[in-house]
């Protein structure tokens, strides 16, 4: 069912089905993964290595360093290169967490997941 357009007057019985599976692999993963989960860090920096950041599973920001040079930048420059850093830790954090969730549910892709959540609600809209 993943990475396939479908038209939802056209669902079949099975599709509910494997959907409502997968749901409950994912809740039934959660309730066990938490604690894994609350471990996660993702860390991420800048192509030049003067903004580096850490951020929690959900995003939150940890912390935050700059280099040396860090003070040569413009406010702007600096601004985004904080936010650059910033995102480049959500990824880590994402990819982690993706991981645990491959590593749990083999035939589960988070990221196919995802993707075609955020198609149902497109096409929904």
């Amino acid at each position: 069912m993943y990475g396939q357009h479908f038209d939802p007057a056209d669902i079949k019985d099975e599709g509910i089905d494997e959907v409502a599976r997968q749901g409950e692999r994912v809740l039934a993963w959660l309730e066990t993964a938490q604690a894994d989960l609350d471990e996660i860090v993702g860390a991420g920096e800048t192509a030049s290595g003067q903004v580096k950041a850490t951020v929690d599973v959900n995003g939150r920001v940890l912390g935050v360093t700059y280099g040396p040079r860090a003070t040569r930048m413009s406010s702007q420059e600096l601004a985004g290169q904080t936010l650059a850093a910033v995102g480049a830790a959500c990824a880590d954090a994402q990819r982690q967490t993706h991981d645990l969730m491959r590593e749990a549910m083999p035939d589960f892709d988070p990221v196919a997941a995802s993707e075609q959540f955020e198609r149902l609600l497109t096409d929904w809209s």
